[in-house]
């Protein structure tokens, strides 16, 4: 059974509380105490009590009181006495303890709310740290209030923060510069091996040499482009217009026909008009990709299907290799395949769905797959604000 979980503004209320009602009881104990040591004591009071009303009911001749009379004066007036004491004492006893039960539960609101107040900043950091992702760590907490220990808690936060922001932009700067800058020579070695392979007179085993080099080739840059792909929506979005995704999602089924007839492959659509705010080349690059994927690791004979609608605004199934459940989040993540089948096309990078969930977190919605069923394959869905 799982433990009970207190929450900090509980346990600090049950030790305001706890405090109060302690104190008040010590003090109610001592008011007793002081209250009861004040009453007049029953035997001494007794007696002299019932001197003085023998006294007044016998006044011209105290001398024939009989002892017996004044005994039982004595015992009356000890009775009246202790029965005083008694109902004196109850009843500070009980007002006493129906004073402390509303001034208990008044101490328990009032510490709750004290609690409450006490416990604002961490809640605003809490909620800060909720919301921070590598696309948004310009939020800051940026605590008003005295320098006490929580103020200095919310600045460490906040520069640590600074640090981590400052950290994933030159990260970020990196891989877009190395990117753009391995480009050129890539283009350049493509050149050379293409002039060279024209020559008329190269021999066969420096041609089939420069179909592997240029098949390699290929293959770079497509993931060097991946690269800039991702590091341009990691960045997030620097403008937004409105883009009508079932628009874009047909753009891309035509362009992709071809490949779709060679690996023999049927594309099905449904496209509802969306529209989503965003970038139009980012959000074709994220259909792209999937679109792409979807054939590529199929099966001869097999389809896809393109839905555009509501929630989620894009789904892209796909028969295929059965995937198992727990590798899926994997592929998600930059240069992680899935062994075997989904691996045959050697040529992509390992790019694709990472992409396409940078993308949809740069637009402020979240992409996720799962196994497609029986018939293999998975089923992505693209949720966008």
């Amino acid at each position: 059974m799982k433990p009970l979980r207190l929450s900090v503004r509980t346990k600090l209320t049950a030790l305001y509380g706890g405090a109060f009602l302690l104190v008040g009881l010590a003090l109610l104990v001592v008011n007793y105490l002081l209250v009861s040591s004040t009453l007049p004591d029953t035997a001494a009071f007794a007696s002299d009590a019932a001197g003085i009303a023998v006294q007044r009911a016998y006044p011209m001749d105290t001398t024939t009181i009989l002892p017996v009379e004044r005994a039982q004066a004595t015992q009356l007036v000890a009775t009246s006495i202790t029965e005083y004491r008694s109902d004196v004492l109850s009843t500070l006893l009980w007002q006493s303890l129906v004073a402390l039960a509303i001034a208990g539960a008044l101490a328990v609101l009032l510490g709750w709310l004290m609690a409450s107040r006490v416990l604002r900043p961490l809640h605003a950091i809490t909620s800060t740290a909720r919301k921070l992702e590598v696309e948004n760590l310009d939020r800051r907490i940026d605590l008003d209030g005295p320098d006490d220990e929580l103020k200095e808690l919310a600045d460490t936060f906040d520069g640590m923060l600074d640090r981590l922001a400052v950290s994933f932009d030159s990260q970020k700067r990196f891989v877009a510069n190395a990117s753009h800058e391995l480009r050129t020579p890539l283009a350049v070695q493509r050149t050379l091996v293409e002039v060279a392979m024209a020559d008329p007179d190269v021999s066969p085993e420096v041609r089939k040499l420069g179909e592997h080099l240029i098949y390699t080739n290929e293959r770079s840059e497509r993931m060097i482009e991946g690269l800039l792909v991702l590091a341009r929506s990691d960045r997030g979005l620097a403008a937004r217009g409105p883009v009508r995704l079932d628009e874009v999602a047909a753009t891309v089924i035509r362009s992709a026909a071809a490949m779709a007839g060679e690996a023999g492959v049927t594309v099905e659509s449904r496209l509802r008009p969306r529209t989503v705010s965003g970038d139009p080349v980012l959000l074709e690059r994220l259909v792209t990709n999937l679109v792409h994927n979807a054939i590529t690791y199929n099966r001869k004979g097999g389809w896809i299907h393109v839905d555009i609608g509501g929630d989620p605004a894009l789904v892209v199934r796909n028969t295929g290799p059965q995937v198992p459940l727990d590798a899926v989040p994997a592929l998600f993540e930059p240069f992680r395949r899935l062994s075997g089948d989904r691996t045959g096309d050697s040529r992509n990078a390992g790019l694709g769905l990472s992409i396409v969930r940078s993308i949809a977190k740069a637009h402020g919605g979240t992409a996720g797959a799962e196994p497609g069923g029986r018939g293999g394959g998975l089923v992505v869905r693209v949720r966008l604000p």
